[in-house]
């Protein structure tokens, strides 16, 4: 390994003896090779250890447990409390939600799918876990196929019904408020950074020094994009594991706020000799080891520490929820609001475009006002 660079991390199931759990980490591992992020392989790791568990501990085969009993394993999901987070145990017990509860089925439902491809699982469990379901109301520009036939798509038997999952979002209060806390220049700007143009954590966190052109005019680094402006690369290798979701490049436009905080955390960051040895534009200033490219790890502590210090829920991809709805809510198209966030399909801007109860009742009003 390089002096400075980042192993890799790769998630596996154990058991209660430390040992290894090879078809649960093959999957994982199969989950690695589609290019999904440490934190979806993070979380898909631990779904597979709460059923391998279940299973475990009513002494089931969890390749072939029965129908009865994962309809057994669904209630149990959202009908045993959760166990406390900290030493004292809570005023009242904590269940999982519907929907916490469907993602792990649906992990479930795909684990047992592909162990019936590797001969771990009989055919006739993945076969249980689906029903065929003919499609009345199509969306529009929808192709059936000949005589209909993508009417009929399969769904899973085991879930739970959920409601459209709402949009985590900072007020702008909220986001000033975890600037001024910040302790440093390096998370005021990684803040506003990604405050600005929607990025993801890892699209951020993968950022070479290059990618961020702050000129007017930026012909002298060969680049003939106008104005201020940041590049969002498509997936390459990065020494800290950072991950850009989308496979294609694009550029978003910063505004002369982001300019002004980078020159700060620029001179913040000058007075680390180590880190100027790396290209990475977020790296580790104030503990040991100097100049490494910051990890998902480090930036989960960051927004952690802020939102103890603001009492709010921080999360870093509220950032880029918060963006995306600022954008549709000033009414950006549609089409503009995707390109910026590097969205492949105009389906996913449809959380964005929920309708907020104020702006149902400025409408009902404004037209009321119209009519008088």
């Amino acid at each position: 390994m390089l002096p400075g660079a980042v192993p890799e991390v790769a998630w596996v199931v154990v058991d209660e003896l430390y040992r290894l759990q090879e078809e649960a980490s093959t999957y994982l591992e199969a989950l690695r090779g589609q290019s999904r992020s440490v934190n979806t392989e993070r979380t898909y790791a631990s779904r597979l250890a709460l059923y391998l568990t279940w299973c475990d501990e009513r002494g089931l085969d969890w390749t072939d447990p029965g129908f009865e009993n994962l309809l057994r394993f669904r209630d149990w999901l959202v009908s045993t409390p959760l166990p406390p987070r900290g030493a004292k145990p809570p005023v009242r017990p904590r269940f999982r939600k519907d929907s916490s509860a469907d993602a792990v089925l649906v992990t479930m439902t795909e684990f047992l799918r592909f162990g019936v491809g590797r001969n771990w699982v009989p055919a006739r469990v993945a076969d249980s876990l689906s029903q065929p379901r003919h499609l009345r109301f199509l969306p529009a520009d929808f192709e059936t196929g000949e005589g209909g036939r993508f009417r009929q798509v399969q769904t899973r038997t085991l879930r739970f019904k959920t409601t459209e999952p709402g949009i985590e979002c900072f007020t702008p209060e909220q986001v000033q408020l975890m600037i001024r806390l910040a302790r440093n220049a390096r998370d005021r700007f990684m803040v506003v950074l990604m405050r600005a143009t929607g990025m993801r954590i890892g699209e951020t966190l993968g950022m070479r020094r290059e990618d961020i052109h702050l000129l007017a005019d930026s012909r002298v680094l060969g680049c003939h994009v106008r104005g201020p402006h940041v590049h969002v690369h498509r997936r390459r290798d990065n020494v800290n594991g950072a991950l850009a979701k989308s496979h294609r490049s694009r550029v978003i436009p910063v505004t002369d706020e982001v300019a002004d905080h980078y020159r700060e955390y620029q001179w913040e960051r000058d007075g680390v000799r180590e880190a100027a040895e790396s290209d990475m534009v977020f790296v580790n200033l104030y503990r040991a080891p100097l100049g490494r490219p910051m990890s998902y790890p480090n930036a989960k502590q960051v927004f952690d520490r802020l939102g103890k210090w603001a009492e709010i829920t921080a999360r870093p991809h509220m950032l880029r929820h918060t963006a995306a709805t600022e954008w549709v809510a000033e009414g950006v198209p549609a089409d503009v609001v995707q390109a910026l966030l590097g969205q492949v399909s105009p389906s996913s801007l449809k959380p964005y475009l929920h309708t907020s109860d104020k702006r149902k009742r400025e409408a009902v009003e404004r037209v009321a006002a119209g009519a008088r």
